[in-house]
């Protein structure tokens, strides 16, 4: 490889961490480890790196011990495994030091996870991002042998969000009601068009999500798992959005997609679902009274993003809200989240969280009597027949009540907890 083309790369990224606006954001990260980001494209995982870039900088690191390379950079297409020691090369010739390496989507190089064990074995700080849950396999923590930490990295949560655009929420500020309200009219859009942190610079953050879902479609999971009929993959993902807040078996789906004139095998769907998680797009909440079989082919699938599964609704408030309640709990507890369904006892809830014995129902809004008999007997059945959970509540978009031992919690005050 060019080791110009590498130096190009590497002041042009300098001059881009220089002048990037940086979010807070609710990630820690221990000074004296190496690290492997992963989640969904567009999540701010790269700006996560200039803000360690920045701070070392600030702490008296010099710009020439930053070895940052971004792998989607097109001089950068030819790059292969062999050319790896000319970035340790190029480095050597900036500076006498310790460096501290940034590499941005490195998987798209077959064959990065030994060059960069090579570097943390030679006590080297390394920071790596990725776009694929493979980054973060059984095979690839056993390469690294231990030596990376690593971090899932989701859009902007709704704290983030406010965050961003510069709206206070702390507890003094929330006991105005101009501030709540300036709160809500925020949330509206964070509901409709999720938390990628660039969507805040457009107006049609609409078409920006679109152009990111299509990335992450043909990029992340067609080009990369080589598949050819991208209509049909397109399609499976719309019926599974469709289908939130429903359990889903592969072969409800091989019949949806049958019935208009998609011929696509069940092995094929397994895999494209699989792609669809490896590429961060959604995500599985199973059945905590399920076993273990049924717990994996009928779980219930959500997205990442609700700007992404938006681009699919037309019904959309009550898939939405169910959606987003799924993104904060699954960021909260780990991906430690399951549903709660059992035909024999007629137990049907939405959320239940272990770790706090919480169980959560999610409806819009319970201001007719019929809906809220529905949801508060869905609770009170679990309680009778069940007994475990020590916490019960209702998440609806904007009503705030007690019932009984159950709280109602409006969505944004859900959000900022």
């Amino acid at each position: 490889m060019n080791r110009e083309i590498i130096k190009s790369v590497i002041n042009d990224q300098h001059e881009i961490i220089r002048n990037a606006e940086i979010v807070e954001r609710e990630y820690s990260f221990e000074p004296n480890a190496n690290y492997v980001l992963t989640g969904l494209r567009r999540a701010g995982k790269s700006t996560l790196l200039y803000k360690i870039a920045r701070d070392l900088v600030a702490n008296g690191i010099g710009w020439n011990r930053i070895i940052y390379i971004n792998f989607e950079d097109e001089r950068l297409s030819e790059f292969s495994v062999m050319d790896f020691n000319d970035i340790v090369s190029v480095q050597a010739e900036l500076s006498d030091e310790k460096a501290y390496f940034f590499f941005d989507e490195i998987q798209i190089v077959g064959g990065w996870e030994k060059f960069v064990r090579r570097l943390a074995d030679a006590k080297e700080r390394v920071y790596v991002t990725g776009s694929n849950a493979k980054m973060l396999s059984r095979e690839i923590e056993t390469t690294l042998g231990g030596r990376f930490f690593s971090k899932y990295i989701m859009p902007y949560n709704f704290r983030e969000f406010l965050r961003a655009n510069n709206v206070d929420f702390s507890p003094t500020a929330l006991r105005t009601t101009r501030q709540s309200g300036k709160i809500i009219k925020h949330l509206e859009t964070f509901f409709t068009y999720g938390g990628f942190p660039e969507s805040l610079i457009f107006n049609t953050k609409r078409e920006y999500v679109a152009s990111v879902f299509q990335k992450i479609l043909l990029g992340d999971i067609a080009l990369r798992n080589n598949i050819r009929n991208d209509n049909a993959l397109k399609i499976l993902i719309k019926k599974i959005a469709e289908s939130l807040m429903a359990e889903v078996s592969y072969t409800k789906l091989h019949n949806l997609l049958k019935t208009i004139g998609i011929s696509i095998g069940k092995d094929s769907i397994i895999n494209y679902i699989s792609y669809a998680e490896d590429a961060y797009l959604i995500f599985r909440v199973r059945n905590y009274f399920a076993k273990f079989a049924d717990s994996e082919s009928c779980p219930k699938y959500y997205f990442s993003d609700n700007g992404l599964l938006n681009l699919f609704l037309t019904d959309k408030k009550t898939r939405l809200l169910e959606n987003i309640v799924a993104i904060s709990l699954s960021q909260r507890y780990s991906g430690e989240v399951y549903f709660l369904k059992s035909a024999k006892t007629n137990i049907d809830v939405d959320f239940y969280i272990p770790e706090t014995e919480t169980v959560y129902q999610v409806s819009f809004s319970i201001s007719e009597a019929a809906t809220m008999e529905r949801e508060v007997s869905a609770l009170l059945n679990l309680k009778e027949k069940f007994g475990a959970a020590k916490h019960y509540v209702i998440i609806t978009y904007s009503e705030e009540m007690k019932i009984g031992e159950i709280d109602v919690v409006p969505l944004w005050k859900f959000l900022i907890e």
